[in-house]
């Protein structure tokens, strides 16, 4: 079943990790992708590997924090497939350290990526989207917006940040065919969580940590979090606008941190990874 036949999405930071496979999801299921991220040669690879498997696609190279790129980006894709029926808010950062080992350059990047870049980007997509009284606008936000996971704190505000605007926005947009949903995912089998548990001081320690702290065993995959993407972003989630959908392997009803963790977890050395 092709879930999302004919429609036009975009999504954000997907040259790599869980927005690449939300990319080639969303192809497998009939939209036509744009492949956003700001290293052009990671989007061209996932492209070609959308079209390969029979999909369409289209390369945009674009810091999402640019008003210029993004509203250049939107209109190429428009041009090429049509209005963007759907949305998704992927790219991050995420400086490791706690607020007073987080330098104000690296704060400001994470606000600048994780909030203006979606800002900028829902801000661009809306009015072809109000024109045609439909879509669906997906923020990536994380249970860190919910737990207090140490060491994350500026990642962790901005993660809050969207689950918030999610709600706004979703009041904003409910009667004019726009539907606007979070998805907060627990931690993530992505080179996002490869890069920071190598930067740790005890990365095996770290990663049994990781899998231990969810009830259910382990951590997650990419592609249980791209099913929900794909749910959101088709005609089946008609009537859900305003939710936060936590893909955490019952992190979140659990609310704990692991317990065998070493003394300095997180390293503070990790220096700011993007997803």
């Amino acid at each position: 079943m092709r879930r999302l036949q004919d429609k036009v999405a975009i999504i954000t930071g997907a040259g790599g990790g869980i927005g690449r496979g939300i990319a080639v999801r969303f192809a497998a299921e009939g939209a036509k992708v744009g492949v956003l991220d700001r290293r052009k040669s990671m989007c061209d690879a996932v492209v070609d590997e959308i079209r390969a498997a029979g999909g369409a696609a289209l390369a945009l190279e674009c810091d999402v924090t640019n008003e210029e790129q993004v509203t250049a980006a939107v209109e190429t894709l428009s041009a090429a497939f049509g209005t963007v029926n759907v949305l998704v808010n992927n790219a991050a950062v995420m400086p490791s350290g706690r607020i007073h080992e987080t330098s104000p350059e690296d704060f400001d990047r994470c606000v600048a990526v994780n909030l203006r870049g979606a800002f900028l980007m829902s801000r661009a997509v809306i009015p072809g989207m109000l024109a045609a009284r439909s879509g669906s606008i997906i923020h990536m936000a994380s249970v860190t917006a919910i737990l207090g996971l140490p060491g994350i704190a500026a990642y962790s505000m901005t993660k809050g940040g969207l689950t918030a605007l999610a709600r706004a926005m979703s009041t904003d947009y409910a009667r004019l065919g726009i539907r606007v949903n979070a998805v907060s995912p627990g931690t993530i089998d992505s080179p996002m969580l490869h890069n920071f548990v190598a930067a740790q001081s005890n990365p095996e320690l770290m990663r049994k940590a990781y899998d231990e702290m969810h009830p259910i065993g382990r951590v997650g995959t990419i592609d249980e979090v791209a099913s929900v993407f794909v749910f959101l972003a088709s005609d089946e989630a008609s009537f859900v606008t305003g939710a936060n959908y936590e893909v955490d392997g019952g992190l979140g009803v659990k609310g704990e941190q692991p317990q065998d963790k070493p003394a300095d977890y997180p390293d503070s050395k990790a220096s700011v990874l993007d997803i």
